[in-house]
């Protein structure tokens, strides 16, 4: 895929002249006294006359603002600019600390030393993740739950009332607002190349950062509060994100060629994409992922666009949407494929996924801890697509034998955060719990026998509904499996359910109906997951009790009725497990029929949810009600039966061939 002309900026005329022009249009000198006092000082009113409004001071008016302030951003940066490393971290270090990551702001002053475009919108990005951070932290003083946008945060009355309403509309100015300068945003999100990046704009975002800390002590001081810090999130189950092989340094040198080659890289962005590749050299993995996420969404904003014939749509389009223009279909994820946009909505948009950019930008993780598992997955996937769309000429760098198991791996790469994959993920962790449940220590028989009045050898009187339940259920299983109510729990239910979640379901644009019902199933597998877990504890809790003889009589009969009885909640459970397996199979059958099903459907599921949960009440530790379980269990039994003798709840797995068992 070639595009024929070459893009000079991602940036709107409206954005480019904002962030370009506007600032530099007034020629005026100011002397930084007037800004900064001999005791180092910020004073914020000298600044704030800069900002413009209209309709009596209640709208802030951008662009004049902009223009005001330019003469002063230039002052700022030619005052820090000609300051020693030393001076800069004695007079600003102090007032850096209420960020809370002091240390990243001493590497900022540093760039503005030798000011190179790439390391300036990079520390750019940085400054403005970790000040919404702070600014969360600050909001959080007096609010109860901190804005996720952060120009709803900026608009706060929180924040206003502990910096004043004139020192929060200058940061709108610049960060807050798509009619501002926006400097986060169109960083963020690839549109701005290093060289649109005025300088003297960073030096002024370090120095207001500074003057926040100032403000921010005076109001501590007089409120006699503290300001605490929100720890880090971090990042879990790395695991399960070692999907690429790890990219050594002859990868990396491929990937430059790569980078020079392929389509999907602007000739202004190649700045970002070459100083991404030698942050992973040095392992600064989270200035590599920062780097490389604004890219991702440019290039493919860029195949958006050609795919979709819609050029004007570059310095817009929200790329991984199913349509745009509310009607037209996205070309865009039949470009891409199904691997390539699986790996894109795990990695960006799923509640449990990493969401690496979300966490990112908002300054939710640490930069200086920043997993290399996570950085090699991301610019893993980035060689794919620079091999993928890229010029024929470079036939020899494509067949390279390193690039073989990334492109290999890209090309199977499937969802490991979807809501229907986490689901699966829990049905199998569930099935091995209740697994255990055979290992579990048990009462010699002699000394039950010497129990006076327990029934011995009780047959579960919903025996035959079981049955029933098998028969109903056994169109939809492999051939070679079949369920007997004599043999339920010798039957390797779990093998039988790996096989079973291993069968590929569309995961993609997924309908509101099929992740409603998915959220019911995954809600009856923890439940189920918390029976058997309470099982097992109680079950050794009383065990050893049995043991020390501590038990009081009443104590051991209802321990020796759980013990019996849990050999029939053990397949009450493992069909409900199967159940739901294979109702996440049939889900988009179920739910491409008419409303009324879907209905029928959704309330047969909330049916066994009230009885998983009734279920996880009884068997708890502080009920611990047998005898009350069972007829619960007989009940639902008795439902389920009647439900799937409708035929609404499956479809036959006609294609399905799975591997002996």
């Amino acid at each position: 895929m070639f595009f024929i002309e070459p893009v000079v900026t991602c940036l709107s005329p409206n954005v480019h002249y904002m962030v370009c022009e506007a600032g530099f249009e007034i020629k005026e000198n100011h002397v930084i006294n007037s800004i900064l006092s001999d005791r180092g000082e910020i004073r914020w009113r000298v600044i704030t006359e800069h900002i413009r409004y209209r309709d009596s001071g209640q709208t802030l008016e951008y662009i004049n603002s902009v223009r005001s302030l330019g003469p002063i951003c230039e002052c700022v940066h030619l005052h820090l600019q000609s300051l020693t490393i030393e001076q800069l971290e004695d007079r600003f270090m102090l007032w850096f600390q209420w960020t809370n990551c002091s240390e990243i702001f001493l590497e900022m002053l540093q760039t503005i030393k030798d000011p190179d475009a790439t390391a300036v919108a990079l520390n750019l990005m940085k400054l403005t993740s970790c000040l919404e951070r702070a600014l969360g932290d600050v909001f959080l003083l007096i609010g109860k739950e901190c804005p996720f946008l952060l120009r709803d945060l900026l608009a706060s009355q929180e924040l206003a009332t502990v910096f004043g309403q004139s020192v929060m509309d200058v940061l709108r100015v610049f960060i807050g607002s798509p009619d501002g300068l926006n400097l986060r945003n169109i960083l963020w999100h690839g549109f701005a190349s290093p060289q649109e990046i005025p300088v003297k704009y960073f030096s002024m975002l370090l120095f207001l950062t500074a003057g926040l800390g100032q403000l921010l002590r005076n109001y501590l001081l007089i409120s006699l509060t503290t300001l605490v810090h929100r720890p880090y999130i971090i990042f879990t189950s790395l695991e399960d994100l070692h999907i690429f092989p790890d990219v050594n340094q002859e990868l990396l040198s491929l990937a430059e060629e790569l980078v020079m080659k392929s389509s999907i890289v602007l000739r202004n962005m190649v700045p970002f994409w070459v100083t991404a590749l030698a942050s992973f050299r040095q392992s600064r993995f989270a200035d590599c992922v920062i780097l490389l996420l604004p890219q991702l969404e440019s290039g493919l904003r860029l195949l958006f666009t050609t795919v979709n014939k819609c050029p004007s749509r570059l310095m817009t389009a929200e790329m991984l949407a199913k349509q745009f223009n509310s009607e037209e279909t996205n070309q865009l994820p039949l470009l891409l494929g199904e691997p390539a946009m699986e790996f894109l909505w795990d990695f960006l948009n799923h509640q449990e996924g990493p969401r690496v950019r979300d966490h990112l930008s908002h300054g939710e993780n640490s930069l200086n801890d920043f997993p290399r598992e996570i950085a090699n997955c991301v610019l893993a996937f980035s060689i794919t697509l620079l091999c993928r769309f890229s010029e024929d000429e470079i036939g020899p760098i494509k067949s390279h034998t390193l690039l073989e198991p990334l492109m290999n791996c890209g090309s199977h790469y499937c969802s490991k955060f979807h809501p229907a994959t986490q689901l699966k993920k829990q049905i199998l962790e569930c099935i091995r719990s209740i697994n255990t449940w055979t290992d579990l220590p048990a009462v010699p028989e002699e000394q039950i026998q010497e129990i006076a009045g327990l029934r011995k050898d009780v047959d579960f009187p919903c025996t035959s509904v079981i049955a029933d339940i098998f028969t109903q259920l056994q169109p939809y299983l492999p051939q070679n499996i079949r369920l007997f109510v004599d043999s339920v729990n010798s039957l390797p239910t779990e093998k039988l359910l790996t096989e079973l979640c291993g069968k590929h379901i569309p995961v993609l644009f997924c309908p509101r109906m099929v992740l409603e019902i998915i959220v019911v199933l995954r809600q009856i597998s923890t439940q189920c997951h918390q029976v058997s877990c309470q099982v097992i504890s109680t079950c050794e809790a009383r065990y050893k009790q049995w043991v020390n003889k501590s038990l009081r009589s009443r104590q051991r009969n209802n321990y020796l009725c759980m013990r019996r009885n849990i050999r029939f909640l053990s397949p009450v459970l493992q069909v409900i497990l199967i159940l739901i397996t294979l109702e996440l199979i049939s889900i988009y059958t179920v739910c491409e029929k008419n409303v009324s099903d879907y209905q029928q459907y959704l309330k047969f599921l909330k049916l066994i949810l009230q009885y998983t949960e009734n279920l996880v009440t009884y068997t708890s530790p502080e009920k611990n009600k047998w005898n009350e379980t069972m007829t619960l269990t007989g009940k639902a039994l008795l439902k389920i039966r009647t439900f799937l003798g409708k035929q609404l709840a499956l479809v036959q797995l006609v294609e399905y061939q799975p591997e002996e068992i």
